[in-house]
């Protein structure tokens, strides 16, 4: 059947129904609205920003100045933020409706309270590193504790080696503890749940808040009075402990919380234990959350200074032995620095908070290299076994093919000891 050619004077042919606009044009709604732009900041928000702004500050400058007896430069900041919340509503009010007022307030007023947090963080660094700048300079600060420096010696003399040296032993034990009884603990709170279970998730809620002065004295009752222990690093070890166990089992319990459910119903259909998949699944997909949790512990733990000063007591020596003896810590040494009247010894305790800080700064980095791989991402070693094991296996494989084929050809033929089929099977085939 063959169709007949059309004349030229038909009806022309019908438009597809179906049109892709171009890329570079806007379509508009229906209604004719036109389609609201996504980006994140429009010319009309950045006026309404500046005018409230200007608007707030010209008001309460003529407030402060011309009005009302008013003072103070606290007082002025916190009128005039007042005033530009209120100015700043008025004016975005008159382009959108009660939902947009709303949500263009709330995003003002969280970006000025993370602003806050880092300009009060960017002051405590500077302020820290700008007292301590005639301490940091002198090589023997680092190199040299103060056994031969006294309150009215310069800066010449003495350092912080001895506290540099209590701070990475009592830090290193208390994670030694901490790390592992945490993790272990948050694994159980999620794979083993029941009454107990809730119990102990509320006991750790609980101890999350629990003051360092209270844990200092839980070691000093128990392990000093009561054991006679004497006070030393091993002491203010268990005091940290008792302080960070509780913020990494929290953390911890939340990050494994995320891990997707179907990974763990992928690893038990596959005949694998409970606990094969808690650590081959579970632990590996969450090792970035669970470093953060560790990190969080770590930041609560090494800048305490009262369960220390409990239960290391204070000497001015370098003692590397954390099980006999006082053993002073960079925060101790701090607190013990900064009390004292001279400027030299004040110089010494904001130059010891700011090796502090970089102490604390390169202990996250390391965590971060460590726990910052992806879930799956393997290192050059563990690729390189990963490579010997894959070559192992193939060759066994093929030496079992190899074996399977030699008996297939007959009786005599020998059997390979590392297959595993049913020796019936040999016999079937001869």
């Amino acid at each position: 059947m063959t169709l007949a050619p059309q004349s030229p004077h038909s009806a022309p042919r019908r438009p597809p129904r179906t049109v892709l606009p171009a890329h570079s044009a806007r379509s508009a709604e229906p209604a004719g609205e036109e389609r609201r732009s996504l980006r994140l900041g429009r010319a009309s928000d950045t006026f309404a920003l500046l005018g409230a702004a200007a608007a707030a500050l010209a008001t309460t400058g003529l407030l402060f100045w011309r009005m009302l007896p008013f003072n103070g430069a606290v007082g002025f900041v916190v009128v005039a933020y007042v005033l530009f919340l209120g100015m700043y509503g008025l004016l975005v009010s008159f382009d959108e409706d009660g939902p947009a007022i709303r949500d263009r307030l709330a995003g003002v007023v969280v970006r000025t309270l993370g602003l806050i947090m880092l300009v009060a963080l960017a002051f405590v660094i500077v302020f820290t590193l700008w007292e301590g700048r005639k301490a940091l300079p002198h090589w023997n600060f680092f190199t040299q504790d103060m056994r031969l420096a006294g309150p009215l010696d310069g800066l010449g003399v003495g350092g912080i080696l001895h506290a540099i040296v209590g701070t990475l032993e009592q830090i290193a034990i208390a994670l030694a503890v901490t790390v592992p009884s945490g993790l272990i603990c948050a694994v159980f709170l999620n794979e083993v749940p029941g009454r107990f279970a809730r119990f102990v998730r509320t006991i750790v809620e609980a101890m999350t808040a629990l003051p360092s002065i209270v844990a200092g004295l839980f070691i000093y009752a128990t392990v000093i009075l009561a054991l006679g222990v004497e006070k030393s690093g091993i002491a203010a070890s268990l005091a940290l402990a008792v302080m960070m166990l509780p913020i990494i089992i929290r953390a911890s319990d939340v990050v494994i919380r995320l891990v997707p459910g179907t990974l763990r119903e992928a690893s038990y259909a596959l005949g694998t234990s409970r606990w094969r998949t808690v650590w081959h699944v579970v632990l590996p997909t969450a090792r970035s959350g669970l470093t953060t949790s560790v990190i969080l512990g770590t930041a609560r733990g090494v800048g305490e200074t009262s369960p220390v000063l409990l239960t290391s007591g204070f000497t001015a020596v370098l003692n590397a032995d954390p099980l006999s003896g006082p053993q002073v810590s960079l925060p101790l040494a701090t607190f013990s620095f900064v009390k004292s009247p001279e400027p030299a010894m004040i110089a010494r305790g904001f130059g010891t908070a700011a090796t502090l800080m970089a102490l604390v700064l390169l202990l996250f980095v390391i965590a971060r290299i460590i726990g910052g791989r992806d879930p799956g991402q393997l290192t050059k070693g563990q690729t390189h076994r990963r490579v010997l094991a894959s070559r192992r296996d193939a060759e066994r494989f093929a030496a079992r093919a190899a074996s399977r084929e030699a008996a297939s050809t007959g009786p005599e033929a020998t059997h390979d000891p590392t297959d595993r089929t049913d020796p019936t099977e040999h016999r079937s085939t001869s």
